[in-house]
């Protein structure tokens, strides 16, 4: 059942989406609150251990298991690429067909949220309740809110489904950004109020979404748009839930472990993937391997950030001396701690990772305040939450006498050291406040700076072959 259930949401591109006809009916899906729920979580199973078969088992590259963290971190200044082959996304040489994966498994999550909202509304089965019905439209809104959110910060316009009804998306053209973040919006509003208030519905797991999770996505969105007394709201209402979330203290290690105090929503992986096992993706691929070259490392421009005596440097980066020797040391991540050489592949009984991946943590709502706040001139409440982050970290306090323009700089500097290698945080604060050309024209890297449309990546060609509505991002 469940295997066809999964199927049901794997549709392989947004616009090939007619109803398989070897799957469960709708009807059956959403007949009672066990199958309900065994297709949520069929959405959620997809968006972190992927689709298909790649890389001996491990699953496909999907936005939502570490390739909007590895390509926004390559495109950024946070990555540092040594392989034989050219990294296009670190060296600021896109072109159109440049495979990349977020955009086919942003838009199967979405398509996932999709059929879920229309199968609840479409079910008359008394077994599946109303409380059900509402927590798992919720779960969907904010599903599809957060998969939006990672398709408009990395190619702009993108055409906006809101159904699974192929005669409906066949032809999409693509909608502004700004009415897509109003949709995005709206649908974490309906989550808020529709999601629970705890992690019942995991048994205390923190891998489903509840109301604080769409709060702290809110959050973003609304610091994202300019609603700063919106993000101070939101964040302070994610902030004050002391008995569910508290910034890890005393030791920055706990900080990425499964259910740590600090996380608001995880993605729990498959530990009996072939391949992947107890590891996260960002895991597998950021920690060195016995078996293979080093391909990829932090780079000078972020290393060069931290302060001395940071605990977060010796916390969550990590060195290994090149083969070569000679003294010379690659940097990399350090966050997850479970890579390809240590992992678990789990059989019978499957082995229970240590980590799940971390999507939405505490530590964030700081920081999204503090810059709400002094944005608004309230610059003593932003350096209060700056300061608690910078007290985690073992750094001394920032001075109320600080300017406003010095606070905004101080938050920046704080969001490039707590947030690096998650989530593409760098590369969309770079651009969201205008600094991305200033900052990245400069790596020598990028060079020839070929211009800042390389700040949106190419729309990928074998959707606008199929969708002549669909047009390219320009220059490319």
């Amino acid at each position: 059942m469940l295997l066809s259930i999964l199927f049901l949401f794997s549709c392989n591109k947004l616009v090939e989406i007619p109803e398989p006809k070897d799957t469960l009916t709708t009807v059956k899906v959403f007949s009672n609150d066990a199958q309900a729920q065994s297709a949520m979580a069929g959405v959620l199973t997809k968006m972190v251990n992927g689709i298909g078969a790649f890389m001996a088992g491990q699953g496909s590259d999907a936005f939502s298991n570490g390739q909007v963290t590895l390509l926004n971190a390559s495109s950024a200044d946070e990555m540092t690429y040594f392989g034989v082959d050219p990294n296009p996304y670190g060296n600021n040489s896109l072109i159109a067909g440049t495979p990349d994966g977020i955009w086919e498994s942003a838009y199967q999550a979405i398509y996932g949220a999709n059929a879920i909202i229309e199968g609840i509304a479409a079910s008359t089965a008394p077994d599946l309740r109303i409380k059900t019905r509402v927590e798992l439209a919720a779960e969907a809104k904010f599903i599809r809110a957060f998969s939006y959110f990672y398709l408009i910060n990395n190619y702009g316009d993108v055409p906006l489904s809101l159904t699974t009804d192929f005669n409906q998306t066949v032809n999409l053209s693509r909608t502004a950004v700004a009415t897509i973040y109003q949709q995005i919006i709206n649908d974490l509003l309906d989550a808020v109020k529709g999601l629970p208030a705890d992690y019942a519905t995991a048994a205390g797991e923190r891998i489903r979404a509840n109301k604080w999770a769409a709060k702290a996505m809110l959050a973003r969105v609304y610091l994202y748009t300019g609603n700063n007394i919106g993000a101070i709201n939101e964040a302070t209402d994610v902030i004050a839930q002391t008995a569910l979330y508290q910034l890890e203290m005393t030791d920055l290690n706990r900080v990425f472990l499964k259910n740590s105090s600090e996380a608001i929503w995880q993605l729990q992986q498959n530990s009996a993937t072939p391949g992947l096992g107890t590891a996260t993706r960002e895991g597998y691929y950021l920690l060195p391997r016995a078996s293979s070259a080093i391909q990829s490392g932090l780079s000078s421009y972020l290393l060069n950030a931290f302060e001395p005596g940071d605990l977060r440097r010796s916390a969550w980066v990590n060195s290994i001396e090149y083969p070569t020797g000679g003294g010379t040391f690659y940097w990399y991540a350090y966050k997850y701690k479970t890579g390809a050489d240590n992992r678990v592949i789990g059989t019978k009984p499957q082995v229970e990772p240590t980590e799940y991946y971390m999507v939405l943590r505490l530590a964030e709502q700081y920081l999204i305040r503090a810059e709400a706040a002094a944005i608004g001139g309230q610059t003593g409440s932003a350096i209060d939450d700056l300061n608690v982050i910078r007290r985690r970290a073992g750094l001394g306090e920032l001075s109320k006498t600080l300017t406003k323009e010095q606070v905004l700089a101080a938050v920046a500097k704080e969001r490039q050291i707590e947030l690096f290698m998650e989530w593409g945080h760098r590369w969309m604060d770079l651009k969201r406040t205008g600094k991305a050309e200033e900052v990245l024209s400069a790596i020598p890297q990028k060079q020839p700076w070929k211009g800042s449309y390389q700040l949106l990546y190419p729309i990928p060609i074998e959707e606008i072959r199929k969708d002549h509505f669909l047009t390219q991002n320009p220059n490319y």
